[in-house]
């Protein structure tokens, strides 16, 4: 279980610019943090919001373009998820309504990827001369002569180092952001992996255990019998991905996988696009349960509030981190106002 919770925590903060927590805040849509707020050590300044965290993406992509354009090239910035698209549902989510109308997200997946794969620059690159081509490298990320920044990690057994390339003008958009771009990489990679400090003391806790249990149970009376929400996410991806019911993970429900896979299995027999979008109400079907079981348990209240409480207990040098963090974070957040719109 600490393992999923972990790995829950890396994919919310793959998909999330900036994400700094596990159980996303679904409080209101866009308006609170994306993760549980920590409470700053050395001064006041809050998390981000999900928007305003995406207005800073936003931003960057938008003054990657703009110099991109004064050295000569043609940049395009990324197609753009809506506000409600952008976020992820973490190790749980207790928003009903998203669940209902996006289920774990497999279709904004999907989405993104297809934006992903018609995005015009890589075709523009490929269409330059090979001169052309370094130099279009160069004026984008620094080429060879990138600077190297490198940051201290946390880990369980002591630190860590992690290494980017950072050049031309990614770093000047970083820069114009954020003011000190290695100041940043040095506290956003930090802060970021504290997850496997805490991790594992949350998932002994008895409250959130208690609460698991609670979830369990609720989804069992729903038909579907997952040992925690992280199996029943990789239990319908399994199944989108065409896998058997007799290959689900071994804590589901043996009744509900059979049932889905029937549903599923029917469906190909008349098209292509009816099996996927039989296999997508199955996915919204359990991604429904699952929200409204955390919520009958408290279990995304009670992992936030866990989650909060234990980072309030890591040593003050990360308490410090985490405050340099927020600190450039929000004034990137200021600058990139001036540059772009929030997302819709």
């Amino acid at each position: 279980m600490k393992r999923r919770f972990i790995a829950a925590c890396a994919i919310a903060a793959a998909v999330s610019a900036a994400a700094t927590g596990c159980v996303p805040n679904t409080t209101g849509a866009g308006a609170g943090p994306t993760t549980a707020p920590v409470p700053a050590r050395t001064g006041q300044v809050r998390d981000l919001t999900r928007a305003e965290e995406l207005r800073i993406s936003d931003a960057a992509e938008v003054l990657t373009e703009r110099c991109m354009n004064r050295a000569g090239f043609a940049y395009w910035t990324g197609t753009r998820l809506s506000l409600e698209e952008s976020r992820s549902p973490g190790y749980v989510n207790d928003d009903v309504d998203w669940a209902a109308e996006h289920g774990y997200g497999s279709r904004i997946q999907e989405k993104a990827g297809r934006a992903r794969q018609a995005n015009p620059n890589g075709t523009y690159r490929a269409g330059l001369t090979p001169q052309r081509r370094q130099a279009y490298d160069k004026a984008l990320d620094g080429g060879r002569d990138a600077t190297v920044l490198t940051a201290e990690i946390p880990t369980p057994a002591g630190t860590g180092r992690i290494s980017k390339r950072l050049g031309g003008c990614s770093a000047q958009a970083e820069k114009e952001l954020y003011g000190d771009p290695k100041a940043w990489f040095r506290a956003e990679k930090a802060v970021t992996n504290l997850q496997p400090l805490y991790v594992p003391r949350i998932t002994r806790d008895k409250k959130f255990t208690d609460a698991l249990a609670d979830w369990a149970r609720c989804m069992a009376a729903a038909g579907y019998r997952y040992a925690d929400p992280p199996a029943a996410q990789d239990a319908v991806a399994r199944r989108t991905a065409g896998l058997g019911a007799d290959e689900a993970p071994p804590d589901a429900s043996e009744a509900s996988e059979a049932s889905e896979a029937a549903d599923a299995s029917a469906a190909s027999a008349t098209s292509p696009t009816s099996a996927t979008s039989a296999a997508f109400e199955a996915e919204k079907r359990v991604a429904v349960a699952e929200a409204r079981c955390a919520r009958a348990s408290a279990l995304a209240a009670v992992a936030r509030e866990r989650e909060t409480y234990y980072r309030g207990t890591l040593p003050d040098r990360y308490g410090e981190l985490i405050d340099t963090r927020r600190r450039l974070e929000r004034d990137a957040y200021t600058r990139a106002a001036r540059i772009t719109g929030p997302r819709a």
